[in-house]
């Protein structure tokens, strides 16, 4: 405690100066308890900690319902609440429960956030829920880049990419299966046979090993319930296919957003998978810049220059690696398709000045002006120069 002059005691000024008038508050969550740290107006630098049971939503708001008691009580005002959490497994239900309850909430990218490096690093959950209300009153005073913020999606936006990452997801299993059989089968001698043949069930039925034998029963047995997966997940890849077109032929369901899926089809090169992931993964959203959008996609060079040193480390890759990865795949197939585009002859020139020794590292940067480019032509309609355009 401090005195002024007349002998009063005052409350000693705290360093850091909550002057948002808000309760803030942070929540650190896993798969079995949430801690709420919470800082109050009026309580100075003092945090306070309460653990609460994973998903005990109505235990949250009764927390919440006391804080804003307390405050009261201390400053004789109501304050509302600012809340923030990590991007993780949760994913953005407790972020939309908060809004729906008048609660400003925001989700963080928990890799954004500068920790120490002078010793090896100590981490609680204790530590990181003050970690996060930190970042939190540093984003609200105006620092903008003391974190980066995740623009969460609407529950539509998110449940539609939903249908491009199951096709992903059957696509690895069907890779999976089939180099399996083709493991088992050649450690027998077989060789040439194609599990996912028109004619798959006859030609096993007339497989025979190297030595002339017909195949072990219980292998053979294994590889034919193998076959089966393989036909159950053609089947599910016909059904989210069906869906997939759907999807690239309807209108956006944001009437505000320019463009849609099937424009960028009228490219030659990019079919309904590329169209489809392209707009789910990112092409969607809104970008101020085309640094932004490059960054989203992880797309963006790391310089490490410190006194006479200077080089490049390689993209960032800390963005929204379907995006990415699919953009260089787009980046191989354009070269294919449209190599009398300007983007093509970039390209060319810029491998023949390495004696085309460098393809991959100048493939990256094709993925990045070509991603610019693929945005721009969806949202504002600047045909990319050079481009083949696919008839009608």
């Amino acid at each position: 405690m401090v005195q002024n002059n007349n002998g009063e005691k005052l409350e000693p000024e705290p360093a850091v100066q909550t002057t948002l008038n808000a309760i803030f508050f942070s929540m650190e969550l896993s798969r079995s308890v949430w801690m709420i740290t919470s800082i109050l107006p009026g309580g100075g630098e003092r945090m306070s900690r309460h653990v609460l049971k994973a998903g005990d939503v109505a235990g949250l708001l009764d927390r919440l319902e006391l804080l804003r008691k307390k405050a009261k009580k201390r400053t004789g005002s109501e304050f509302p609440f600012v809340a923030v959490q990590e991007a993780g497994l949760d994913g953005f239900w407790i972020h939309r429960m908060l809004e729906q309850h008048d609660i400003e909430s925001h989700v963080v990218d928990s890799a954004s956030i500068a920790t120490s490096r002078r010793r090896r690093r100590i981490k609680t959950d204790r530590l990181d829920g003050e970690m996060l209300l930190r970042a939190l009153l540093s984003f609200k005073r105006g620092d903008p880049r003391v974190c980066a913020m995740v623009v969460p999606p609407t529950p539509e936006e998110e449940d539609r990419r939903r249908n491009s990452r199951e096709r992903k997801t059957l696509v690895v299993e069907r890779v999976k299966i089939v180099n399996k059989i083709k493991g088992l089968l050649f450690c027998q001698g077989v060789v040439g046979f194609e599990p996912l043949g028109r004619y798959r069930r006859k030609r096993f039925e007339e497989l025979r090993t190297g030595d002339g034998r017909l195949l072990p029963p219980h292998l053979k047995a294994e590889i034919a319930r193998m076959l089966d997966r393989i036909e159950l997940i053609l089947l599910q890849m016909k059904a989210v296919e069906k869906t997939r077109d759907e999807l690239v032929a309807s209108a956006p369901v944001d009437e505000k957003i320019p463009g849609c899926a099937a424009r960028l089809m009228q490219l030659k090169g990019i079919g309904p998978d590329f169209a489809e992931v392209l707009w789910s993964e990112g092409l969607y959203r809104h970008f101020d810049n085309r640094r932004q959008l490059a960054s989203y996609a992880g797309l963006t060079p790391t310089p490490w220059q410190s006194g006479s040193i200077s080089r490049e480390q390689g993209v960032s890759m800390a963005g929204n690696p379907r995006l990415r990865t699919v953009m260089v795949q787009i980046s191989w197939f354009w070269l294919l398709h449209q190599p009398t585009s300007a983007l093509s002859k970039w390209f060319q020139e810029r491998v023949k000045l390495d004696g085309g020794r460098r393809r991959k590292p100048a493939v990256i940067a094709l993925a990045r002006k070509l991603l610019i480019a693929l945005w721009k032509f969806i949202r504002h309609g600047v045909v990319i120069e050079g481009a083949v355009m696919k008839t009608a």
